[in-house]
């Protein structure tokens, strides 16, 4: 039922009338029941898939459909979709409904997108590994006994497991890229403010950004000429033209590809370092230019991304007192005890914990020792990528350091969690977008993600070389 190989050709067959997209939902929506043990979903429209596939159906028939007319699409759970749930897998939100819609859900709607249900993830997006949900685990497809990656677990594996033809996710310090990676799919950061956070569920404002999960290059690039542009809504989102990155991915143009030297240091498994290095290689011999370039402050960017961004949570959570919305306690006495009991009872461990870095960072007496200091190095770190994109066009880094780890594995060590997004969490620091690609397996069978990093708002020439290497050399 998906034996086509990117919107494009579905469309095709959807106009031809070889396929019925009602007939594709309801493949969808029982291949979601059959592997419902992955867990990816909180919520699956069962019948409002069904209903939306009908009414896109006719407009295919009457020439009037969208861009995106039959691509089924799944949203994580931390983006607003008016009156249906919006929980960010916390217990906190368990019963919230959703007043409105967000910017970049309503433009996929707009274009005749189904959105099939929203999507599993670590609470409030908080995670590498989609184990801090209320909802529980999600599984990894490629081995149950893994993680699929997080905080966008749930997204990356209904993509992965042919649950939907796309999906979204948010990527705060790497949470699209490291499960596109851990899965074996493709996943997108954008540049900050080119898609607008307008209906996201904010974890780090600074950081947060909105990107697609998919199968292949094409659907990738077709999904961000609708949902990128200027938002009156999100005052950060950028007014800038949108290029048709759909007629521009078969651009032969030689980009100049530069190799950061402290992203191939200890720590990287040998099998990710190889297999990376092979492509590079394979490029070099098609007359591409590689050159080693240096990041300096790499060293520091786990350091600053967890101060500045639990710095940001702090805040931004502060709204879930069970005043408002939301689950409130039952056990108080007074107003206090009711802010207490609710955040104590209704908050998981990881959310708590980075509430209560991000307080104390911000703290009398710590705030210059920590949250300045960081914010000057988040600026060293972007001015090391300004210097990097002098030189070359983009640059090529391993996702992960490691393939998925076991569930479990690291659930003791928020440290050893916390480097899984070593090579990530750079390009949200300096607001630059990133990419990753699938590149084939390891002796384990467990897929590897290659990272393609630009400078700001170039996801073009990130797309132009995803094309080349999933066309012409790893497939």
């Amino acid at each position: 039922m998906t034996f086509y190989k990117n919107h494009k050709e579905k469309l095709e067959l959807l106009k031809s009338g070889k396929l019925s997209l009602t007939e594709n939902v309801k493949f969808f929506l029982k291949n979601i029941g059959d592997q419902k043990d992955l867990n990816a979903f909180n919520f699956v429209f069962n019948e409002e898939a069904i209903q939306s596939a009908d009414s896109v159906e006719q407009k295919i028939k009457n020439n009037s459909a969208g861009k995106l007319a039959g691509m089924v699409i799944a949203i994580k759970d931390v983006l607003a979709y008016k009156d249906h749930p919006l929980t960010c897998s916390s217990n906190i939100l368990k019963n919230f409904t959703s007043l409105y819609t967000a910017t970049a859900v309503q433009k996929l709607i707009d274009e005749d997108a189904i959105i099939i249900g929203k999507t599993n993830c670590d609470e409030f997006a908080m995670g590498s590994s989609n184990e801090n949900s209320a909802f529980g685990n999600v599984l990894n497809p490629v081995d149950k006994t893994r993680v699929p990656g997080g905080s966008s677990g749930g997204s990356a594996v209904a993509v992965a497991a042919n649950l939907c033809d796309v999906s979204f996710g948010t990527d705060t310090g790497g949470s699209i890229r490291q499960p596109a990676a851990f899965c074996g799919i493709f996943g997108l950061k954008p540049t900050y403010g080119r898609v607008s956070r307008f209906g996201l569920t904010a974890f780090a404002s600074s950081f947060d950004s909105i990107g697609p999960f998919s199968k292949n290059v094409e659907d990738t690039a077709l999904v961000m000429e609708v949902i990128s542009g200027k938002d009156l809504n999100d005052s950060t989102s950028i007014e800038k033209i949108i290029p048709n990155f759909s007629s521009s991915l078969s651009k032969d143009k030689k980009l100049k590809i530069g190799i950061p030297k402290e992203y191939f240091a200890d720590g990287l498994d040998e099998e990710i370092k190889t297999a990376i290095l092979n492509i590079v290689d394979e490029l070099k011999l098609e007359g591409y230019e590689v050159k080693e370039v240096s990041l300096p402050k790499t060293e520091y960017t786990i350091a600053t991304y967890y101060i500045l961004t639990t710095a940001e949570a702090s805040s931004n959570l502060a709204r879930f007192d069970g005043a408002r919305y939301g689950f409130r306690a039952n056990d108080y006495k007074n107003l206090k005890e009711m802010y207490l009991n609710s955040r104590t009872q209704g908050f998981g461990t990881e959310v708590k914990r980075r509430i209560m870095l991000g307080t104390y960072v911000l703290s009398s007496g710590y705030y210059d020792a920590y949250y300045r200091k960081a914010q000057k190095v988040r600026r060293l770190i972007k001015e090391d990528f300004d210097n990097a994109f002098k030189q070359v066009d983009l640059l090529i880094t391993p996702t992960t350091p490691t393939v998925a780890f076991k569930i479990g594995e690291k659930s003791d060590d928020p440290l050893q969690m916390y480097l899984s997004d070593i090579y990530t969490t750079s390009a949200n620091l300096a607001g630059i977008p990133g990419m990753s690609i699938p590149i084939g397996k390891n002796s384990e069978n467990l897929p590897i993600g290659l990272q393609i990093l630009s400078q700001q708002f170039e996801e073009e020439k990130i797309f132009q070389l995803a094309k080349h290497i999933q066309d012409e050399i790893s497939s």
